[in-house]
């Protein structure tokens, strides 16, 4: 190890195992009863933080585990004296769609209170304008948790590690703890790394914690070029959820640095007891799910940039249309559609908008039609601004393939999101849907009567019920509207 690591501390590590390990190779099945037995296990290691809610866990936990998240939370704080760390999605949180402030200010106070020590937010787009509301109110939370702004690392012509550096500076003076290097596609080459390190160290002087996934190879190498150059924390996942499109082995990289100048001051034999437990786990959901639990590492993800986690996904949309030959069309395509929209960084959101116009380009061409000839809402919404600033302008052919008019463009969307929906909003509606499935067996008797008696009723019962009705719950039908009424319905609270 270069001499210039003696200048440095121990490495920290953040335990992915939790969260992104298992949603990177298990889509994110892992119950809450399987994290358990081992909680206290994780707890006595000494990492950094546990990363262990956000994400896709949410939806996850709503949609296929029958799992309340918040209780999750709750669940995982009452067992965890170790920092707990959740990714949002900065205006996104863990939806799809952008909210209005008051919706996400709620949410992290909700998040705070439930236990989220580490806070680590990013933007699709690196657009800062959508991740203050959100870093604020991390800020502002009176547990006091750490907040980490985010730097989505992405190749391109327009993206260099000056820009990266420039992008730390802004989150640095929006008062964030911590930067974060967020590699979600494996991109980061070693002596990459290591000169990025170097310069966010010596222009930013905040602690560094380099994420990255193993999906082209470079994972443990860019971590030791990352290591030397000083990073402060790096992710790892213990060896059963570890390398393919999930982080590098956390036993692996311990090792590694045993006697070393940054040695970690982890116990790796500790850990063996841990990585025997979920490799029960992952094969158990392996099993229940039928999914394979294992990627094969892919170099040609520099080229094509897709998450490891959304790739699967796409080759399973083309099998659906009956297209399935045309995968290395996809793969060719992909790139192309992203500098016609501006060369976003492919994450969620903007991963699935693009793949999923990609997809529909090779459909459309495979059938005579033009490029752009058929284009879904949300690739509109990200033409025209409504997701935030690409890094480059999208093409001005593009726009008028997609036939996007002048007036349409978003030039701010924090304006935008003011016209979003208000907690308020969603609690009423909410309400109502409680309501109506209330009195839904009454309903044609009182209709009978009188319909406005029916009306009066509904909408006393509504007033009622507003005030009733947790904030936790009202968050979950913000970001997941039908899935929640699915789960509140299945639960007996709807």
């Amino acid at each position: 190890m270069s001499t210039s690591a003696t200048n440095f501390g121990p490495v920290k590590i953040t335990e992915t195992v939790l969260r992104d390990a298992h949603q990177s190779l298990l889509a994110t099945r892992m119950r809450t009863e399987q994290m358990l037995p081992m909680l206290s296990a994780l707890d006595k290691i000494g990492y950094n933080a546990l990363e262990a809610w956000g994400g896709a866990t949410y939806d996850s936990c709503l949609r296929f585990l029958n799992e309340d998240p918040w209780e999750r939370l709750d669940t995982l704080k009452a067992n965890l004296n170790t920092p707990i760390q959740m990714l949002l999605r900065g205006q996104n949180l863990l939806g799809y769609n952008h909210y209005s402030d008051d919706v996400v200010r709620a949410f992290v106070r909700k998040a705070a209170e439930h236990g989220v020590g580490v806070f680590r937010i990013f933007d699709a787009l690196n657009d800062v304008t959508n991740l203050k509301t959100a870093i604020a109110a991390a800020l502002e939370a009176k547990e006091k948790p750490h907040v980490q702004g985010c730097l989505v690392y992405t190749i391109s012509p327009f993206h260099t590690n000056q820009t990266f550096v420039d992008l730390a500076i802004k989150l640095k003076e929006m008062g964030v703890h911590s930067i974060c290097i967020k590699d979600m596609s494996g991109l980061l080459k070693p002596y990459v790394a290591e000169d990025l390190v170097k310069k966010l160290k010596e222009q930013v002087g905040l602690p560094i914690e380099l994420h990255t996934h193993y999906t082209s190879g470079f994972g443990s190498m860019t971590y030791l070029k990352a290591i030397e150059a000083g990073v402060d924390i790096i992710d790892c996942a213990l060896s059963p959820l570890a390398n393919d499109t999930s982080q590098p082995c956390t036993e692996t990289i311990v090792a590694t640095l045993e006697g070393m100048p940054r040695d970690t001051g982890l116990d790796r034999q500790a850990m063996d007891p841990i990585a025997k437990h979920f490799l029960q786990v992952k094969k158990d959901i392996m099993k229940e799910f039928n999914l394979p639990g294992y990627f094969d590492v892919n170099p040609k993800v520099l080229d094509f940039q897709i998450p490891g986690g959304m790739l699967s996904n796409m080759v399973n949309q083309l099998k659906e249309m009956g297209a399935a030959d045309k995968y290395q069309e996809l793969l060719d395509e992909m790139p192309r559609v992203r500098e016609d929209l501006g060369f976003p960084p492919l994450v969620t959101p903007s991963s699935q908008i693009v793949g999923t116009m990609a997809t529909m380009n090779v459909i459309m061409q495979a059938n005579g039609q033009p490029r752009y000839s058929m284009v879904p809402n949300e690739v509109r919404d990200l033409a025209r601004g409504k997701f935030g600033k690409t890094p480059k302008p999208v093409k001005p052919e593009v726009l008028a393939a997609m036939k996007i008019k002048p007036e349409e463009m978003i030039t701010d969307c924090a304006v935008a999101d003011a016209k979003e929906p208000k907690m308020a909003d969603f609690r009423k509606e909410l309400a109502a849907k409680k309501v109506d499935k209330k009195l839904a067996p009454i309903k044609a008797n009182l209709a009978s009567v009188d319909a406005g008696i029916y009306e009066q009723v509904r909408d006393t019962q509504i007033a009622k019920m507003i005030d009733e009705i947790p904030e936790e719950d009202v968050l979950s039908y913000a970001l997941f509207p039908q899935v929640a009424l699915d789960f509140f319905e299945k639960n007996g609270r709807l």
